[in-house]
């Protein structure tokens, strides 16, 4: 990435909406955005393989195993807003299991890149369907988009829910319906 060319196209767009960018709060804008731009799209850089690093592990356990309520932030491709929201996963394995902390970290991957959640959601079910070769694996994201709050409709409390199922999850009911139950239960 570069940076110094960021910078300066930063300072172009400040200079086109009328901004002075030679005042004090904005002298050092255009290298802070571009810093900024720089960590928000940091998914790209990112080696799935490496992130897992082999925490893959033989298991005979086969009962659904969920983690619910992983905070994602991510950017609208369409607007350069930003959107956020909650990702839920849920997975039955088949003879092998994750270490649990590589999920957030798969969602991380993936929405620290420009997206639109409907993208977002397939990718973290079908990157886990990959890795884990599950029995099924279900994904619900649950977002706030800024290009709705801020501009277009102004609509600040709406919330966008997307979902991705594999396997059991898209062949069964009954095991979709546990999922979706156990994710709107209480927390601890």
């Amino acid at each position: 990435m570069d940076l110094e060319r960021i910078e300066k196209n930063i300072k172009a767009l400040l200079d086109e909406i009328g901004e002075d960018t030679s005042r004090e709060g904005l002298e050092r804008t255009p290298h802070r955005v571009a810093k900024a731009y720089e960590f928000l799209t940091q998914g790209y850089k990112k080696d799935i393989k490496k992130l897992v690093n082999g925490a893959i592990f033989e298991e005979k356990y086969d009962e659904m195993v969920i983690v619910k309520d992983i905070d994602f932030y991510s950017m609208c491709e369409h607007h350069l807003l930003p959107f956020y929201g909650k990702v839920h996963i849920a997975y039955v394995p088949d003879g092998k299991i994750i270490g649990l902390s590589k999920l957030p970290r798969i969602v991380d991957v993936f929405a620290r890149r420009l997206q639109v959640q409907e993208r977002l959601t397939q990718e973290i079910a079908d990157t886990l369907d990959d890795i884990l070769k599950p029995k099924g694996i279900a994904v619900v994201a649950e977002g706030y988009h800024m290009c709705m709050m801020m501009r277009g409709v102004e609509k600040q409390n709406s919330i966008t829910t997307t979902s991705a199922v594999h396997g059991l999850f898209k062949e069964d009911a009954r095991t979709r319906s546990e999922f979706l139950n156990l994710i709107n239960t209480k927390k601890i």
